[in-house]
């Protein structure tokens, strides 16, 4: 069974409703020498319980916008607000424990540890996020639930040597759903895997949505990107162009002056 979902962020984000706001983000890391705009402006939304894509070329601002949407790094100005709570303001210490519970996130190259099985994989995160909430006897019960969500159940006892790069990727989504975060934030999460693999990784995704759960993934592709319910494409740190995303589109000569 499911479990819900984290009320402080759902309390006053309905179906629907923006769950994820972000508002004039900019990074621009300054030297003696030169100033570098990383990101300009950039001001979009991400409805509840949808499938959020992110998609814009190498060097466009992407993995930086990620950063800041999990709170890894600071904006130079402007700020993400996560339902009713807005992230700018909190210690290291403090959003990471949040981090560990309302985000999960999946790396293109799985980011497993080869020498734990899929389960063991997934268990780690939960002793790392604490449970979820769940109380310790019931972690193991937990691992094998978020593989069977993504398919890989009779797969639990596999080291990740043992499975194919769409399984191992599948299994990154499990633990990414270990804790069961209302929100998961993949980073080119088919970039290493073939076309089968990827499509099935993909439909994985976004099957996840009708389980409650906000997904937000990064994309160089623009076919991926447009199977999204809503998009937003950067280039040059400047959304150039959007799709049900409420974004402030920014020309790119505009934002790297």
């Amino acid at each position: 069974m499911q479990q819900p979902l984290s009320p402080s962020l759902t309390a006053f984000a309905p179906a629907g409703h923006p769950l994820v706001r972000v508002e004039h983000l900019s990074r621009v890391i300054s030297t003696r020498s030169q100033k570098t705009v990383i990101l300009s402006d950039v001001t979009f939304s991400v409805l509840e319980r949808s499938l959020f894509a992110i998609n814009g070329p190498s060097g466009s601002g992407k993995s930086t916008l990620l950063n800041m949407l999990t709170g890894v790094d600071r904006p130079t100005s402007g700020r993400v607000i996560f339902g009713n709570e807005e992230l700018g303001g909190r210690s290291e210490n403090a959003l990471a424990r949040w981090r560990g519970q309302h985000v999960g996130v999946i790396f293109q190259f799985f980011q497993l540890v080869p020498t734990l099985t899929a389960v063991e994989n997934v268990l780690l995160a939960l002793e790392l996020g604490k449970g979820g909430g769940l109380p310790k006897r019931d972690w193991r019960k937990r691992a094998q639930e978020c593989l069977e969500t993504v398919g890989l159940s009779a797969f639990a006892r596999r080291l990740p040597s043992e499975l194919s790069g769409g399984q191992q990727q599948r299994v990154a989504i499990a633990r990414a759903l270990a804790n069961n975060p209302p929100v998961l934030i993949a980073d080119e999460p088919t970039g290493n895997l073939d076309s089968r693999m990827a499509h099935e990784v993909f439909a994985t995704l976004a099957g996840l949505t009708q389980q409650g759960k906000t997904v937000i993934y990064v994309t160089h592709d623009r076919e991926l990107a447009a199977r999204a319910q809503a998009r937003i494409g950067l280039l040059d740190g400047c959304i150039v162009e959007q799709q049900g995303a409420n974004a402030l589109l920014v020309s790119s000569t505009e934002g790297g002056q």
